[in-house]
């Protein structure tokens, strides 16, 4: 996590988030980086009780298969960035 963890003497301490009128939240970087949650993890909304919702980084079966597949198969690499390639064929 690069962002820097705002607090201000009126802010709610951290770890603490409000609801807006449209239903968003901020969760708190000290909160992420503690989960090791980082920007574009997909969560996972589970309701656990009144007032209690659990957030879990959802990964998807089907990508952990591929991945495995890439591993295995001679020439293709983990490590190849689809975006510096299209980037390459754009120049």
């Amino acid at each position: 996590m690069t962002a820097a963890v705002k607090h201000d003497g009126d802010d709610p301490p951290p770890r603490r988030t409000k609801v807006s009128s449209k239903n968003q939240v901020t969760l708190p970087v000290a909160a992420l980086a503690a989960a090791r949650v980082k920007s574009g993890d997909i969560l996972q909304v589970e309701v656990e009780g009144d007032g209690v919702l659990r957030l879990t980084r959802y990964r998807d079966p089907r990508l952990d298969l591929l991945e495995e597949f890439i591993g295995s198969a001679p020439g293709i690499s983990a490590a190849a960035n689809l975006e510096e390639l299209r980037d390459e064929w754009e120049r």
